[in-house]
């Protein structure tokens, strides 16, 4: 039940919306498409759907070629950012209206749509419509109802886009639940690195119509491969490799054009030590358990650091007070490789 992706482009016009994509969606997993807007992640998701055509190659579902097949032939699940729910209709009917242009047995739906209610926790809402749900609760409705058809692949655009972050938040994991009980072919694309983070088994990460890299979180974030994954992914400082990191630690090449250091990566302290450089807190922030500080640099450069409420009372520090950092991994990319899985 996988979805293989063979050299597959797309163009609008002049626009190059997808460069030769080849990517290969484990059966069961559950995958984020990541990027920014104009990455050409809704775009790849719309042509596995059928919903765009791809100007070449192909896309097997299930080791199926459905390059050329209808939606209704792919046997996909798609669920929009905006629900689109039919409001005339009640919850049970919006789940069961694929279901009955199949003209499956009345019983039948009946039974599916019982189970697929008990499943996203709106069994006692079926004879509401949906003027009368909540934004998360039309959410879920939409999942149902894609489901209904007992879909191979089950797509999601942007699926929690529309709701406030405790929604969003609450709907991630239940989304998360969802899919270890269904184990259904699972591709959803988002913007929101926590939300592709917290809940996918493998994160494409997209730019400008190209992958980046996949990986599952940990490989994406530990191990980035290129300068934009490094950006993208996560809090960072992008800093200019002057003489004052090359002079202060080791892992910054002489012929690096950037370096990039998190913000819990840097060590800060109150007084100067080995490998140390000054600098002077602007802002001291606080994010709950984390402690955010903008601090500038004596060559005038911003850095921002991260440290924990037990660091921040230990060090005593204040706002326009000077400290010194020292950096425990720096990275660099003197190369940028593109990603180029091997294709059958």
């Amino acid at each position: 039940m996988g979805i293989r992706i063979e050299n597959v482009t797309k163009r609008f016009g002049d626009f190059q919306a997808l460069e030769p994509i080849n990517l290969e969606v484990k059966s069961g997993s559950l995958v984020a498409l990541l990027g920014p807007s104009g990455s050409g992640k809704s775009t790849l998701l719309r042509v596995i759907a059928g919903l765009e055509s791809a100007d070449t190659g192909r896309i097997y579902i299930s080791a199926q070629d459905a390059t050329h097949r209808s939606v209704q032939d792919r046997q996909i699940g798609f669920v929009f950012q905006h629900y689109a729910l039919f409001k005339h209709l009640t919850v049970r009917k919006n789940i069961a209206f694929a279901l009955d242009l199949q003209k499956w047995p009345q019983e039948r739906i009946k039974n599916r749509v019982d189970t697929l209610l008990d499943l996203v926790q709106l069994s006692h809402l079926g004879d509401r419509y949906p003027s009368q749900l909540s934004g998360g609760q039309r959410q879920r409705v939409a999942l149902a109802r894609a489901l209904a058809i007992e879909p191979q692949v089950l797509l999601l655009d942007e699926p929690f886009g529309a709701l406030d972050a405790k929604v969003r938040k609450d709907l991630r994991d239940w989304l998360r639940h969802l899919h270890d009980d269904v184990h259904v072919t699972t591709v959803f694309v988002t913007h929101d690195q926590e939300e592709a983070m917290e809940i996918a088994d493998e994160i494409v990460v997209m730019s400008n119509g190209k992958i980046e890299q996949v990986g599952t979180p940990e490989e994406i974030y530990e191990n980035p491969a290129t300068p934009f994954v490094m950006s993208f992914i996560g809090a960072v400082n992008v800093l200019s490799p002057d003489d004052t990191w090359k002079a202060h630690h080791r892992d910054v090449p002489q012929h690096a054009s950037q370096v990039f250091l998190r913000p819990h990566d840097i060590e800060i302290f109150a007084a100067p030590t080995d490998g140390t450089l000054s600098a002077t807190i602007n802002y001291i922030i606080h994010l709950g358990w984390t402690i955010r500080l903008e601090l500038t640099l004596d060559n005038g450069q911003p850095v921002t650091a991260h440290i924990n409420r037990e660091q921040y009372k230990a060090l005593d520090i204040q706002q326009g007070q000077r400290v010194y950092l020292r950096a425990k991994l720096i990275r660099s990319f003197t190369d940028t490789p593109s990603y180029s899985p091997s294709v059958a």
